[in-house]
């Protein structure tokens, strides 16, 4: 079983998403769960965990209905605002909402805020203790300026499962990771924290990447975390401005070389249905 644990949908025409620049033209429309199946048919992906793009809690509703008729999508990673004192009850009103048994997990931006403590304001620190009381995982999108902050977190809520997307987005294209590799390191000492291989060609040079250039930073995740908390992400479709969705789990697949037969099935499916605690999939 593949599990794709890293994916977005998204409406342009219907919604501002601010991260989305000029830059990323290429991808600024729409993108639905139909315009995926056909690409996990061809890659022999059989669920996926859908993840917030924006942060409005009307996406996440719409994530959801959207999850509740679509087959494929086991589960729904939203955004609520940790900040406000009632989040609590948002979640509970959102697991009763349509789809809402498919909400998983909570992301925000974090590496958008102004703040790199963002994630250590009493607030915020509040908002993650309901997430965890809600039995839901938390998805850390941090870059290295945050890292430090997220460690941090991890200690303060060792019964709260978190998974860093994206590796902590390693400065691939540049090569200078050293600060990047110190400040990641630390994550792993943390039983109730996992790691995404993901989003890792949007860190590498866009026009001319190869798997070779993405192999050591896969191989050093599972130096850390092992194969039982890494999974795959396809990042889709933030990936398509550097590859196929294809190309995307090939490089992985290059990644885990010579691994066991047992490791590979984990990160590629197993990891990401247990930390998600996804149900049965549907016949």
């Amino acid at each position: 079983m593949i599990v794709d644990a890293h994916h977005h949908f998204w409406d342009p025409t219907r919604a501002a998403y601010p991260w989305m620049t000029e830059g990323l033209a290429k991808i600024r429309k729409p993108y639905r769960p139909a315009d995926l199946r056909p690409l996990l048919a061809e890659a022999g992906v059989e669920r996926t965990v859908v993840v917030q793009a924006r942060q409005d809690l009307a996406e996440t509703r719409e994530l959801l209905e959207m999850a509740a008729r679509t087959d494929f999508v086991a589960g729904v990673v939203g955004w609520v605002d940790l900040t406000d004192a009632t989040v609590a009850q948002t979640l509970d009103d959102l697991r009763a909402s349509p789809g809402g048994g498919k909400l998983v997990g909570i992301r925000h931006q974090v590496h958008d805020e102004e703040d790199p403590a963002w994630l250590l304001r009493p607030d915020v620190q509040r908002g993650l203790t309901a997430v965890g009381e809600a039995g839901l995982a938390y998805d850390l999108l941090v870059r290295t300026r945050e890292l430090p902050a997220a460690v941090a977190a991890a200690s303060l809520h060792p019964g709260l499962r978190l998974v860093v997307d994206h590796l902590g987005k390693p400065p691939i294209a540049t090569g200078d990771d050293q600060e990047w590799a110190a400040a990641m390191a630390p994550l792993a000492f943390f039983a109730n924290v996992y790691c995404k291989l993901s989003g890792l060609v949007t860190e590498a040079d866009w026009s001319g990447w190869k798997p070779g250039d993405l192999a050591p930073y896969v191989r050093q995740a599972l130096s850390w975390f092992g194969a039982e908390r890494c999974m795959f992400g396809s990042d889709w479709p933030v990936c398509e401005l550097a590859a196929s969705y294809a190309q995307v789990l090939e490089a992985l697949r290059v990644g885990l070389g010579e691994l066991d037969a047992s490791s590979k099935a984990a990160v590629l499916g197993e990891t990401a249905a247990s930390f998600y605690r996804l149900g049965p999939a549907v016949e």
